[in-house]
């Protein structure tokens, strides 16, 4: 599972993967010495065509989907399915048609000799241009659904089933918006769990909505600003086309790691000492397995970062040789709350689909109100998320005002770390 997992272009399809890996959206599975084939019911009326050359040193993927990402979430849900040997993919001496045609027509390529060519500007160009013609289509049939729903009114979307969200979100997924389509399902569910649910939803749907806007100015966007669209969208960069490097001392000040049976993943926020600037690190492994690079809570990465085109707080990768790494001490720069929010707003203005806001706060006492609180000196107050454990909070500051780590998200403070005796300790 691991090796399979290892495959995903990114974190959104291997999620997606998980949870396409169940029998009963497949059919005509099947494997044998070289391939794993099957047909799996997506969105569309006719299911999809999913073969997996397995006997190559590196596996090849088939999908008849119209994803441009290889491999997609329904190769690696395939492989998934067949790597259980639960008998669900069964031994078959002869192969579906679909897929004998496509391993003939492989067999015939790898036989004729191959000359390196450089690529051809104009197959890009076309294929470039055929997913952006795939994009706005789902995108021109998602407007009218959000404009259903107004002419509808809030409440009567909350009295729709959770197929509502997932039909919409699945639709805009075959159209490669797959991150827009990831918020519309979850959706389904924070409608009925959030007692605020009315103004999240009318926030939500604003925010989306601006999305479809900014796709149709795409062309009069600056790179930031397309940045922050294309990662709302969910069209995913190459780690070759994140070029924006920048060398500091970068203080580790939050860890958040989240894992389910399939994935572990990790948020890692960087605050650089001499530029001031703060991003997030997002690795990912097989569950059970350990991260490629274990960020250690409270240390100082010396060292190179790539970020990716967007506003802040943005996305970076650690690049160039082993980084030197050394202890820090403390919670650098942390602020009153109205200097955070403050900055949150400065961050929100320049990306308003932004999720998670980091704030490094100074002198929080912890109230253990309903709701609870964290408290700065002067007064001001930020609402604890639900599941945060304010017992543990308690016991580490003794009652004492103490520096905080923490993402705001949905207007609910998440704590990640706090600071004892010049130490970060997670939470």
């Amino acid at each position: 599972m691991a090796q399979v997992l290892g495959h995903a272009p990114d974190a959104g399809s291997a999620k997606a993967a998980r949870g396409l890996a169940n029998p009963r959206t497949w059919s005509e599975l099947g494997s044998n010495d070289s391939l794993v084939w099957g047909k799996c019911q997506g969105s569309a009326r006719a299911p999809y065509q999913v073969t997996v050359d397995i006997a190559a040193p590196e596996p090849a993927f088939r999908c008849t989907c119209p994803s441009r990402k290889q491999p997609c979430k329904h190769g690696l849900a395939l492989l998934l399915l067949w790597s259980t040997n639960d008998g669900v993919v069964a031994d078959l001496e002869h192969a579906e048609p679909f897929a004998a045609d496509w391993a003939a027509q492989r067999a015939s390529r790898k036989a004729t000799p191959k000359t390196d060519k450089p690529p051809d500007p104009e197959a890009q160009a076309k294929r470039l241009a055929e997913r952006k013609s795939l994009m706005s289509a789902g995108i021109d049939d998602f407007e009218r659904w959000l404009h259903d729903i107004v002419r509808q009114g809030l409440a009567s979307a909350r009295r729709q089933p959770p197929s509502f969200w997932d039909t919409a979100g699945a639709r805009l997924v075959d159209a490669q918006v797959g991150g827009l389509g990831d918020r519309v399902r979850a959706m389904g569910s924070a409608i009925h769990a959030r007692n605020d649910w009315a103004p999240h939803l009318l926030g939500e749907l604003g925010r989306w909505y601006l999305a479809v806007r900014a796709w149709r100015r795409r062309d009069q966007l600056d790179d930031a600003a397309m940045g922050d669209l294309r990662t709302v969208l969910g069209w995913s960069r190459r780690k070759d086309e994140v070029g924006d490097r920048v060398s500091d001392r970068w203080w580790v000040v939050g860890l958040s790691q989240e894992e389910d049976d399939r994935l572990l993943s990790q948020r890692t926020w960087l605050y650089g000492e001499r530029t001031g600037e703060t991003v997030i690190l997002l690795d990912f492994a097989a569950a059970g397995q350990a991260l490629n690079v274990a960020h250690v809570l409270g240390s100082v990465v010396d060292g190179e970062v790539a970020r990716y085109p967007g506003g802040e707080p943005r996305r970076a990768l650690l690049t160039g040789d082993e980084p030197k790494i050394t202890q820090g001490a403390g919670l650098p720069h942390p602020t009153d709350v109205r200097g955070a929010l403050d900055q949150a707003a400065r961050w929100l203005a320049g990306n308003p689909w932004l999720r998670r806001i980091p704030m490094a706060l100074a002198d929080m006492t912890v109230v253990p109100a309903d709701p609870p609180l964290l408290v700065d000196a002067g007064g001001a107050a930020l609402t604890l998320a639900p599941d945060t454990d304010v017992w543990q909070l308690l016991a580490l500051s003794g009652g004492h005002p103490v520096h905080v780590f923490a993402e705001w998200s949905d207007e609910r403070l998440h704590p990640l770390s706090v600071e004892i005796d010049d130490k970060l300790v997670a939470l």
